[in-house]
Formats: structure tokens, sequence, C-alpha cells
């Protein structure tokens, strides 16, 4: 599974970091390092939408950090069991 996470100027200024520090947390607290790649991308083209992310090609945009662990619960980690990946 791929997440990226938009750190364009308009994105980095809503809270970008903090929401890829939430997301890279939970990626080691559940040990998915070899399953979740994340990284950095720039502009998603929702610069007024708020932090923009991609997982697998599915844009979510307007997220806050606050929303970063609600992604992770209920998209990410429900997504990887779907594929089998999750243990």
């Amino acid at each position: 599974m791929v997440i990226e996470v938009c750190v364009g100027s308009s994105c980095y200024i809503r809270g970008a970091p903090a929401v890829i520090a939430i997301l890279q947390s939970l990626i080691s607290k559940y040990g998915l390092e070899e399953k979740v790649i994340l990284k950095g991308s720039f502009c998603m083209q929702q610069c007024t939408q708020g932090v923009t992310v991609r997982i697998d090609g599915s844009i979510r945009s307007g997220l806050s950090k606050e929303d970063a662990s609600r992604l992770f619960h209920h998209i990410v980690l429900p997504s990887l069991e779907a594929m089998g990946g999750e243990e």
C-alpha cells in the first residue's frame, strides 16, 4: 500500500507534517513498515481543501492532524486486512 501526503505549501501550512508524523507513528506501532510506503508528494490539485492524502490512488482531502488516526484505523487497516496484508 502506498500512502502519499501532499507537502505542497498549502498542505504544509495546514498541517501535513503533523499528519505524516501521526501516520508514521501508527505504521510503526502496527509493524507495517514492510507493507505500507509513506511518502510526501507535491500538489494533488486540492489546495483549498486542507491536507490531501492519496492512498493507492484514492484521494482524501480536507484532513487535519485529528483526522490522521481515524483515516489510518478506518481506511488503511481495513484495506490491508481485505488484502490479507495485516497480521
